[in-house]
């Protein structure tokens, strides 16, 4: 009989509750059911003004998300049509998937950075420049450029996918109605908000500043206890790198900031030792890759390098697409060779 103690759920983890707590002056927040790898809810924030009411990051698509969301609503005492914004951080389904629906019932403005995109809407953001196209994402059903196996969807899922691609509206895809740019302001809980544009765990990730209290909205960018994950799948030669200098654009203003209010997990105040924690965690892996090389004396694909880099439960696509993040960035460092052995990719240290 084992005697190993569970360990503790990180915050982020803890399932959703009804609690709703103010964690900055106009701004409330509220969680959403989101049992999904490595989580138990979404944060959605409330933030309060005259107009009615903005919300930040409304859960994933489906029936149990709304009706957590519209009983938040009602716990506040907000009626739908007092829904005059909805804030969405990037383009994963647990940040946006009540939005259309939000802006169906209220006629909201869907809000978001200007590079938005889902794997569902092929289309590119308008404006967007060779640069930017760079930052946008690969399509999940693309074998991935290492050479290892796609993600494994489920056919159902992956037939849903397919229609929602030809009919985006099937998965209530959000259209944004205003897309912002570095630096604009928007006015929400009666004070101005500055768009900080922080790529890294996606191409089109937005956070939000208010200077006048030090609130941070950051989104999936800076989790209290966990770090996001890191895709190899995009077109952008080294999303580590853009990671680590949207660490350092939040690092360089974090004694401005008095809290953080992050998607999953409970607000911090620690903002810029968290950015540093995260960088070293990353620091560390990319340490472990050029250790397991020396070791191994001999070049290796993604796949195997992932087995040393993550834990047996964790293996899988999102653990072989972040080894190939970090493996591409310690390539174009100059630590290691890439090799192209019948259309796998093999890596090994430099001597």
């Amino acid at each position: 009989m084992s005697t190993d103690t569970p360990r503790p759920l990180k915050s982020e983890q803890l399932q959703a509750t009804d609690e709703i707590v103010e964690v900055a002056p106009g701004v409330l927040r509220t969680q959403l059911p989101a049992n999904i790898t490595g989580l138990g809810h979404v944060n959605m924030y409330v933030l309060e003004d005259e107009r009615g009411v903005a919300v930040v990051d409304p859960g994933l698509p489906g029936k149990d998300s709304w009706k957590a969301l519209t009983n938040r609503l009602a716990q506040i005492g907000v009626p739908l049509k007092r829904v005059h914004s909805v804030i969405v951080t990037h383009s994963h389904p647990d940040h946006y998937g009540g939005a259309a629906q939000l802006r169906a019932e209220s006629g909201a403005d869907i809000i978001t950075h200007r590079l938005f995109r889902t794997f569902y809407d092929p289309t590119e953001p308008p404006d967007v420049d060779a640069e930017e196209l760079a930052l946008m994402m690969r399509s999940p059903f693309e074998a991935p450029p290492w050479g290892g196996p796609a993600m494994d969807v489920p056919w159902k899922r992956k037939l849903r996918m397919r229609a929602a691609q030809t009919f985006p509206r099937l998965m209530k895809v959000p259209t944004p109605s205003v897309r912002l740019r570095e630096t604009d302001r928007m006015k929400f809980a009666k004070r101005d908000w500055v768009a900080v544009h922080t790529p890294g765990h996606t191409h089109d990730h937005l956070c939000l500043f208010d200077p006048e209290t030090g609130t941070l909205l950051s989104g999936d960018h800076i989790l209290p206890s966990i770090t996001p994950h890191i895709s190899g799948l995009t077109a952008h030669g080294d999303p580590l790198t853009l990671f680590f200098d949207s660490l350092d654009k939040i690092g360089n203003f974090s004694n401005q900031i008095s809290i953080a209010l992050p998607a999953h997990g409970t607000p911090f105040t620690n903002v810029g030792e968290r950015v540093q924690q995260i960088k070293d965690h990353h620091a560390e892996r990319l340490q472990k890759l050029r250790d397991t090389s020396n070791s191994l004396s001999r070049p290796a694909s993604v796949m195997e390098f992932s087995t040393h880099l993550f834990s047996p439960r964790a293996q899988g696509a999102m653990a072989d697409s972040e080894a190939y993040a970090h493996l591409e960035h310690l390539r174009l460092l100059g630590d290691f060779e890439r090799r192209d052995i019948d259309g796998v990719f093999e890596y090994v240290l430099k001597g």
